[in-house]
This record gives structure tokens, sequence and C-alpha cells, in this order.
């Protein structure tokens, strides 16, 4: 989905297929033909974006075989499905039964990081649409936290000079822009905009930014605004931006929310907790360990919880989502009079843990989706974006 925006600009808006579970080239264009298409017909529209995401197999092999990335992209074509945006965050097995922490790795202190994102790159590059000039790759933020010393962030530095340097050869080659955005997160080397700025200050700006995760950014009581103020002064690019929903949780102490927060304790994915301690960030790296035992978090300031919710969908009272920091982090995005943003990538990959089970069949999933999708198309036409 495309809109123009009122500087002239183009903005897209996607779907990210982390969602899904494919991890071989056939059955990554099996669901996005099949998504795609149930997406088009929900949404009524003649395109769809999706985000894809490429495990670092499939990123390799299609980038080696240039005819298997023409196949894959006129199935695309064929199925009305445009791709501008790639999620290289997750290197393998995404939905498998436990990720936890293992999505952390490679770091980007090894070089198995840096070969999957320039690979995913080239992907990107062969799979963009003839009259789109620039694509976007979000990617992990560094590593987890602990242990991360000197060394590991030089040889991360290290890694991302390499990056820039192989995207600026590829643009050379191809004609296309591919920029990489590193995606703070709760509980990572990068957790906020402030320590993207520290951490990433010898990247190069020209090919190297962040991905905001708007989930993320909520979970970090971090406005849109303060956020775009940092970055623009630390002249860092958004790359891509994440309209993603964290569960809100305003009294931890409350009997019927913890009740309700119990049920999105769950063991595939990890869950942080954050709350406000003065002017300090203060949590848990997963949601059971803030619920019960010796390091349950304290209960007397509200709770935000890295579950991405459904956007457009309530969960169970007296539990919340972060919709109203979505729709400002969105207009500071997208709205006023430039764009500071032009892809969009929609990314509830949790629809398979959700309390009440995994929506039945691929239809299910689908409108799911397209409900999610249609939420950002009707705010963001608010803020003044005309469907193109």
């Amino acid at each position: 989905m495309r809109y123009q925006h009122p500087d002239g600009s183009l903005v897209h808006l996607a779907y990210g297929t982390n969602v899904l579970p494919a991890q071989d080239i056939d059955g990554i264009a099996a669901q996005a033909t099949t998504f795609g298409e149930q997406l088009r017909r929900r949404l009524g529209v003649d395109r769809v974006g999706l985000g894809m995401w490429l495990p670092a197999v499939a990123a390799h092999r299609l980038a080696a075989d240039p005819a298997e990335l023409q196949r894959l992209r006129k199935i695309l074509d064929h199925h009305g499905v445009e791709v501008v945006t790639l999620n290289a965050f997750p290197y393998a097995d995404f939905q498998g039964e436990v990720v936890k922490k293992a999505v952390y790795h490679p770091t980007w202190s090894e070089r198995d990081r840096l070969d999957h994102t320039l690979a995913a790159a080239r992907v990107l590059a062969g799979l963009l649409p003839d009259d789109v000039a620039q694509g976007s790759i979000s990617s992990l933020p560094l590593g987890w936290h602990a242990p991360w010393l000197a060394d590991r962030q030089h040889a991360a530095e290290d890694h991302l000079a390499e990056l820039a340097e192989g995207l600026a050869a590829l643009a050379g080659e191809t004609g296309r822009t591919v920029r990489v955005g590193l995606e703070p997160e709760p509980g990572c080397v990068i957790e906020t905009t402030a320590e993207a700025v520290a951490r990433l200050g010898a990247v190069d700006r020209d090919w190297v930014g962040v991905c905001l995760d708007l989930c993320h950014l909520a979970v970090g009581f971090e406005s849109a605004e303060d956020a775009l103020a940092s970055l623009d002064q630390a002249g860092l690019r958004v790359v891509k931006a994440q309209p993603a929903a964290a569960l809100v949780v305003d009294d931890p102490a409350d009997v019927a929310a913890r009740t309700a927060l119990s049920s999105y304790a769950e063991d595939r994915f990890l869950h942080q907790v954050r709350q406000q301690a003065g002017a300090r960030l203060v949590g848990r790296d997963d949601l059971p360990e803030a619920l019960d035992g010796r390091r349950a978090l304290r209960t007397g300031t509200p709770w935000r919880v890295h579950f991405h919710v459904p956007v457009h969908a309530d969960p169970t009272p007296p539990l919340r989502n972060s919709r109203d920091d979505l729709s400002a982090s969105l207009a500071a995005l997208v709205g006023g009079p430039r764009a500071r943003v032009h892809h969009l990538e929609v990314e509830t990959y949790t629809w398979s843990v959700l309390p009440g089970g995994q929506p039945d069949g691929d239809a299910a999933l689908a409108e799911g989706m397209a409900a999610e999708l249609g939420w950002v198309h009707r705010e963001v036409v608010g803020l003044g974006l005309t469907p193109c």
C-alpha cells in the first residue's frame, strides 16, 4: 500500500512476514502469495506490501542465485505483492518452539550477522519494484546487553563499517539504495534512542541508521518527538518504522490486571517489562520474572510489557494497549510538513501466542492482519496522506 505525503514523497505500508513460519524459499513464496492475495481482497487494493522476513539460509541462497531471485520476484508481482523492506533481525526459526534470547544471535560482533545482512540487501535490491529506488532493512540492536564488553563493541563497529561499504558497492552495481536500521529493543545493548546515539556514533550515516519499533518506544516510555529530536541532533536517519502496540498495565497491583497479564506469560518469545522509577527505567527480562518470585517487579507505578498485541483491538481489561502512543508516534513520523520515514511495517509477530490460541487457519490470521493494516491506513490517511 502506497501513500503520497503532502511533501510529494511516497510512504509505503507493509505487514511483516516474521509472523509466518516458513524458512525455505518455496515456503516463503507460498506464504507471501497466499497472504498477499487474502490481504488484497480484504483491503480492496490492487497491490499490498509485505515486509519480508528472510532467514539467513534463504537470504544466502537467493543472493547467490539471480535466477531464483528473479523467479521469486515474478511470483510476488503476479500476486500483487510488493517488497520494499526486509526484516533481517531474526537469523533463523523465529516461529520455533522456544525463541527467547536466541533471537539476539548472532550479534553484530560476529561475522555471520554481517554476511546475513549483506545477503538480504542484495535480495532486496532485486525485489524492489521498478519504480522504487530505495529499500530498507531492520536489524538487531547489536546484541543482548550482557555480556557486551569493549571487544564486542569494537568488532560490531568494524562490521557496521564493512556493511556500509558493502551497501555502497551494491548501490553502485544495481542502482538501488538499501539502508539498514538497527532497532532499539528493551534489554539489548541499544535499548533506547539515547543508547542508539551513544553506540552508533561511528557508523556511516549514509547507509546505517535506526529502525523505530513503536512498541519498543512505548515500552521505554519514549515519545517519538523526543526520539526524532535526539536522532536529528546525532545525524542518524530513521530508516524504517514498525507500527506496533505494547501491553500497558496501569495498576500492576490490581488482582484482575495481574490475572489478565498472567495469560500473556508464554514460552516462545521474550516479554521484557519496564516501569519508570524517577528518571530511570527499571524492569525485568521476561514477564514471568516480573510477576512472581523473589525478583518480582514493584507495583507502585505502571508497567509496559514488550508483547506485540494487535494494534486495532483491546486486550482483556483492565489491560490496554499503547494505541494512543502509537497514534502520536505515527503523527510525529508521517504527519506534518515532511515525512520523517517512508517505510512502515506493521509487526505483530505474536498472533500464535496470544491468549485464547492462534487464529484458526490462514483465513483467520489474514483477517486479523488486514484489520491491523486497516487501522494504520486510517491513521495515516487522517494525517493527510493520500492513497495512490
